[in-house]
């Protein structure tokens, strides 16, 4: 079964200052994603799913969507705050959508075969989409699933005009992902890679250190976790307008129960992306070199 490509597209921008998702930084005016499907329909997926806002509609069917229908099947979906479980309404002082797993939850119905997710504003590299094409395509073992991410060195996912978030990995002799830990203020300085936490504290990391850039491999059994620890989220966390329900915290449920293991495929791909407004430059030169 061809897996499908779940493209999370519906972000703000707030830092970069405006919807970089339709940003033509190709030497063509390609967007980051023309080279994430281009790279999919070449390893082999056989659908694309977006996940978008109905703000948003008008301007990605004119400039993303008519570029994709006669080369791959495509769909899109809405994030918005009132795509909620029966039962649960939108809290009134809510502004922002509710994070990375509610994005993947609202595209359950669009997507019923092994998928991958991506962020719509970064660039992957096209090993990146064939190994885990090849990971989605292997067989499963139905009564205890397999996941997967692909682990990118964290020295090759720094942006030079500020800090960044990276969730940092840890895995076990075998390969697989036993923990992710979210450091919030990652940056080069003085010649080294060190993060500050929100007290002070700083860390040296290292370079070859892998770190998760939302590149992820999950069966349709996701979902099905997904429903329940969305309901539970609300029910804990809807008078928290500020809350937000991402996808860590559902792959830690997994790592925690045990409920499936989770591969951490290596991959020579190098991730960049714009974080911020000054960032373009870089990736419009590299998407030159490419």
């Amino acid at each position: 079964m061809k897996p499908t490509l779940l493209v999370l597209a519906a972000g703000m921008g707030s830092r970069y200052g405006g919807l970089k998702q339709l940003d033509g930084l190709g030497p063509h005016g390609e967007t980051i994603m023309d080279y994430s499907v281009a790279y999919a329909i070449e390893a082999g997926y056989g659908k694309v799913v977006f996940v978008i806002r109905k703000s948003m509609e008008a301007d990605f069917c004119k400039h993303i969507l008519s570029k994709y229908k006669d080369r791959i099947p495509v769909e899109y979906v809405f994030q918005e705050l009132d795509v909620l479980p029966a039962g649960f309404a939108v809290n009134p002082e809510r502004v922002k959508p509710y994070g990375t797993a509610h994005a993947i939850l609202v595209a359950k119905d669009a997507v019923k075969e092994p998928f991958t997710v991506i962020n719509a504003d970064d660039f992957y590299g096209r090993d990146a989409f064939m190994v885990m094409s090849k990971f989605l395509q292997g067989e499963q073992d139905a009564a205890h699933p397999c996941f997967a991410m692909v682990g990118y060195k964290l020295q090759n996912t720094l942006s030079e005009n500020g800090s960044v978030s990276r969730g940092v990995c840890t895995a076990n002799e075998k390969g697989q992902l036993v923990g992710i830990k979210e450091h919030t203020h990652i940056e080069r300085k003085d010649g080294l890679i060190q993060n500050t936490s929100a007290d002070g504290e700083v860390t040296v990391l290292q370079g070859d250190t892998p770190v998760s850039m939302n590149f992820w491999g999950f069966t349709p059994l996701f979902f099905e976790k997904l429903d329940a620890m969305f309901c539970q989220f609300l029910k804990e966390n809807n008078d928290n307008p500020k809350s937000e329900f991402q996808i860590p915290t559902v792959i830690n449920y997994f790592l925690q129960s045990k409920a499936a293991d989770i591969v951490i495929l290596k991959s020579d791909a190098q991730w960049f992306g714009v974080t911020y407004q000054a960032d373009r430059e870089y990736v419009v030169q590299r998407l030159k070199e490419i």
